[in-house]
């Protein structure tokens, strides 16, 4: 098959468009044949190796969504032609309330082969048919990033009223939290270091929006006249501060990574003074993918593509999420070379 893989981690360049043998699926797995897929940041640290593949070649690409190409033996319920959805999520354990499979989970593309390949294997539980109303972009786009940021947002209790503060709103995740806020009825504010990226917030429906290097905290408490009820973070030391003076009393901040850095700096009495809550979170579980996949169907939730690459492009995506140009997702036409 056709695909984009690493044999070192030396950074985005080592990424190799070439031919690797087609895998064939065991008896409880499926062979989709990808009409498109879409990037993650993940993409870009797997070929820094961090987090290092275990072994060589490896196939990033967490997200994706095509035709089912094969079936195992003792797969029930799906078919050769069937469109469906991938979910990224592989569990290694059992569902659990609080922490998705018990914090037991793999990610496509990290733990296992993924999706910048023409076909990619995955256990028959983690498709999800395609709602009609996607094209194949939208289908792919969604996956990885909505179904972390919803359960961010609900880890954090978010309300309808609520006021959510959006952090570094050019990323998936970000991009997602915002319109699944909006779903939720909160009034949500954003952050970036990029005007363009602010002024699409606001035409999507964000109340306001500011600065990420400035004082968004002050900012934010004179526009809504209240701290935020919910922060959604994740990038890390370069914004922390501000994030947790942005809360209200009682507020909560929810992040799922630290795009600037793994260290920062909590001042415990500010804390307790206050009542926040701070709230880490990652992936999500299968009824967490069934409720997003259910509002993008439907319409309610919106997904956001940034930009559309052909396939043999992917240093160009890749160029492009490092340079922090996107506002919502980067995408991989799998059925074109431009």
């Amino acid at each position: 098959m056709r695909a984009w893989y690493l044999n070192d981690t030396n950074g985005p360049d080592s990424y190799i468009l070439g031919e690797l043998e087609t895998p064939e699926p065991g008896p409880e797995g499926v062979r989709v044949r990808l009409r498109a897929s879409a990037l993650n940041h993940l993409d870009l640290w797997t070929s820094l190796g961090a987090p290092a593949p275990k072994s060589f070649p490896h196939v990033t690409g967490a997200d994706g969504a095509g035709t089912i190409d094969a079936v195992g033996a003792d797969v029930i319920g799906w078919t050769v032609g069937d469109e469906v959805v991938v979910d990224p999520s592989i569990p290694h354990g059992p569902p659990t309330d609080g922490i998705p499979y018990g914090g037991l989970l793999g990610i496509l593309g990290e733990h296992e082969w993924g999706t910048l390949a023409e076909y990619v294997i995955v256990p028959a539980s983690n498709l999800i048919t395609k709602p009609p109303s996607l094209d194949w972009h939208r289908a792919a786009a969604y996956g990885l990033v909505t179904g972390t940021a919803y359960r961010m947002l609900r880890r954090a209790r978010l309300s309808a009223g609520d006021v959510l503060l959006v952090v570094g709103v050019g990323g998936g995740v970000s991009s997602a939290g915002m319109s699944i806020g909006q779903v939720l009825g909160a009034d949500v504010y954003v952050t970036s270091t990029k005007p363009h990226k602010i002024e699409r917030a606001l035409a999507l429906g964000a109340k306001g929006g500011f600065d990420s290097t400035g004082e968004f905290a002050k900012e934010l408490k004179a526009a809504a006249g209240r701290g935020a009820d919910v922060v959604l973070e994740n990038v890390g030391p370069a914004t922390w501060n501000q994030s947790m003076r942005a809360l209200a009393l009682g507020g909560r901040l929810v992040t799922c990574g630290s795009t600037t850095g793994p260290n920062v700096e909590v001042s415990v009495p500010a804390l307790f003074f206050k009542h926040h809550e701070i709230l880490g979170s990652t992936m999500f579980d299968r009824d967490d993918f069934e409720a997003v996949t259910a509002m993008v169907g439907s319409g309610e939730l919106a997904v956001h593509v940034d930009e559309v690459f052909a396939f043999n492009e992917l240093p160009a995506a890749l160029a492009r999420m490092a340079a922090g140009e996107q506002l919502g997702k980067i995408v991989i036409d799998h059925a074109s070379d431009g």
